[in-house]
C-alpha cells in the first residue's frame, strides 16, 4: 500500500511556489524579525493544507475515475479518424484531470495531453483526431490520467485504459464519402461529372412499347407484328467488363506529398475507384508490380472482391528498385485473356525513363486498353508560379518549367501509340481517375 502510494503522489508546481514563498518569508525574518512568527504559522498551515488535499484526493476507492477509450478497430489512411476517451469519476468535488494518452511512435507526439475539469457526478467524453500516415499497426498505450483537488497542491497519479493495437487500412473512409454522395445526387460537388453517352450500347435488356422521341433504329418488327403496336429493344449500358489497377512498387512511388507517398495516393485511389467499378456491374482486379514479381488478384464483381482488394493493399510497400515491366507484360498475357482496362499507377520523371518502359506498354496496349496515369510535381509547380529575384531563382524556374513541359511530352509520346494516359497531382488523383472512368465508358472504349 505505502508503494502504491508512493508511486501515485505527484506534486503540483502550486505546491512548489508556495514552498518558495515559505522559504523567502523565513529569509527576509533574518532582516525582519517580526517575520519569523508569521513564517511559522504560514508554514503550519501550509502542511494542514497538504494534508487535507492527500485526504481529498486518497480518501476514496481504490480505483476513482473510470477512463475508457473508444477506437475503432482500424483506421483509414491519409483520414482523420475519430478517438474518444469516455471519464466518469467518484470523487465529491470538482477534479481537474490532465490526461497524457501514450500514442502510436508513428506519429512522434511526444507531448501530447488532454485537459477536463469534472464536476461531481460528470461523465465527459474526450475526443481527439488522428491523421495516420502509414499503414500498418499502431500500437496504443495506457493513459497516464493526473488528478488534482480544487487545493490543487497534491496530484494522484492513475493509469487507465488498456493497450490497443489499431491497424491502419487504405482509405475505407472515402468510400462512406463517395458512397454518401452518390445517394444523395451530390457527386458533383466532389468533382464527379456525368458523361453524356454517344450512341447506345449493344447489351439487351428488354422490349418495350414505342415512345415518341425513340431511335426508330431500335424497332423490333417481330414484336410489333405479334402485339400489333411499335415495339422497341431497350438497351443498357454494357457492364461485366474486366478492369485491373496495376500498382507500381519501384522506386518512382517513394516520393512523398503531404506526407504520403505517391504508392499510398495509389492504393488509396484504387480502393475507392474498384468500389465505383464493382458499383457499375465491371469486376475489378489488381496487380501489384515489384522488382521481381507480379502480384494478380483476378478481376470479379462478388461482394466480397472489395474486402479482397483491401486486404491485398493492406500488405504493399515500396522499395528502392526499379519494377521489371517485362514481368508483368509476361504475366499479364498468361493470366488475363479477356481484353480489360488496366490503369497503369507509376510515375516517370524523365522521357528516357518513359522510353525504357514504353515498348511493354505498347506491347500490352494490343490486347488491352492501357491507362497510365503519372503524377504531376506540385512542388515544381510553386517554384514556376514565383516571383524570380535573383539570377539563381530564374534559373531555378527554367529548370523546373523544362520538368513541367517534359511532363506534357510524355502525354503526347504515349498517345502516338494509341495509349491513354492521364496526368494529375496526388491530391486529385481519385476524381481525376472515376472522371476518367466514366468518359471511358460512356466511349463505349470498355
Amino acid at each position: 500500500m505505502i508503494q502504491r502510494f508512493y508511486k501515485a503522489l505527484f506534486f503540483s508546481t502550486r505546491l512548489y511556489l508556495s514552498l518558495g514563498v515559505l522559504v523567502l518569508l523565513f529569509i527576509s525574518s533574518f532582516f525582519w524579525p517580526a517575520l519569523y512568527v508569521i513564517a511559522l504559522i504560514a508554514t503550519g498551515l501550509f502542511g494542514v493544507v497538504v494534508l487535507v488535499d492527500l485526504v481529498l484526493l486518497y480518501g476514496t476507492p481504490e480505483h476513482p475515475l473510470k477512463a475508457e477509450r473508444q477506437v475503432g478497430q482500424r483506421f483509414s489512411h491519409g483520414d482523420e479518424n475519430e478517438v474518444k476517451i469516455v471519464l466518469d469519476h467518484g470523487y465529491r468535488f470538482p477534479v481537474q484531470v490532465e490526461l497524457l494518452d501514450e500514442l502510436p511512435f508513428q506519429f512522434q507526439a511526444r507531448n501530447f495531453r488532454l485537459t477536463a475539469l469534472l464536476q461531481p457526478g460528470e461523465v465527459r467524453t474526450l475526443t481527439y483526431m488522428l491523421r495516420p500516415l502509414e499503414r500498418g499497426a499502431y500500437d496504443f498505450g495506457v493513459m497516464n490520467i493526473f488528478l488534482t483537488s480544487p487545493l490543487g497542491l497534491v496530484r494522484r497519479y492513475i493509469a487507465g485504459g488498456e493497450a490497443v493495437t489499431v491497424k491502419v487500412y487504405p482509405a475505407y473512409l472515402q468510400l462512406r464519402h463517395y458512397e454518401l454522395f452518390s445517394a444523395m445526387n451530390r457527386l458533383n460537388e466532389l468533382g464527379v461529372h456525368k458523361r453524356r453517352v454517344v450512341g447506345h450500347s449493344m447489351e439487351f435488356d428488354h422490349i418495350r412499347e414505342y415512345n415518341r422521341g425513340d431511335d426508330v433504329r431500335m424497332l423490333n418488327w417481330k414484336a410489333t407484328a405479334r402485339r400489333g403496336t411499335l415495339m422497341v429493344n431497350n438497351y443498357v449500358e454494357e457492364k461485366a467488363q474486366q478492369v485491373y489497377c496495376v500498382i507500381d512498387k519501384g522506386r518512382t512511388m517513394k516520393m512523398p506529398f503531404d506526407g504520403i507517398s505517391l504508392l499510398d495516393y495509389a492504393i488509396n485511389s484504387t480502393l475507392v475507384f474498384s468500389n465505383v467499378a464493382l458499383q457499375k456491374g465491371d469486376k475489378a482486379g489488381l496487380v501489384t508490380l515489384s522488382a521481381q514479381t507480379a502480384e494478380i488478384l483476378a478481376a470479379s464483381n462478388k461482394k466480397v472482391q472489395l474486402s479482397k482488394v483491401l486486404e491485398m493493399l493492406y500488405g504493399q510497400t515500396t522499395s528502392w528498385q526499379e519494377s521489371d515491366y517485362e514481368t508483368l507484360g509476361v504475366t499479364l498475357r498468361n493470366k488475363i485473356s479477356q481484353r480489360s482496362l488496366l490503369i497503369f499507377f507509376t510515375n516517370f520523371e524523365s522521357m528516357t525513363g518513359l522510353q525504357r518502359q514504353l515498348s511493354y506498354l505498347r506491347q500490352l496496349s494490343k490486347y488491352h486498353l492501357v491507362l497510365v496515369i503519372f503524377f504531376e510535381n506540385t512542388e515544381l509547380k510553386k517554384v514556376t508560379q514565383d516571383t524570380a529575384r535573383g539570377v539563381e531563382e530564374v534559373y531555378k524556374q527554367v529548370i523546373a518549367q523544362k520538368f513541367a513541359y517534359e511532363k506534357k511530352l510524355f502525354v503526347r509520346e504515349l498517345s502516338k501509340y494509341g495509349i491513354l494516359s492521364l496526368l494529375t497531382t496526388p491530391e486529385h488523383l481519385t476524381l481525376d481517375l472515376i472522371n476518367k472512368y466514366l468518359e471511358l465508358k460512356s466511349r463505349m472504349l470498355i
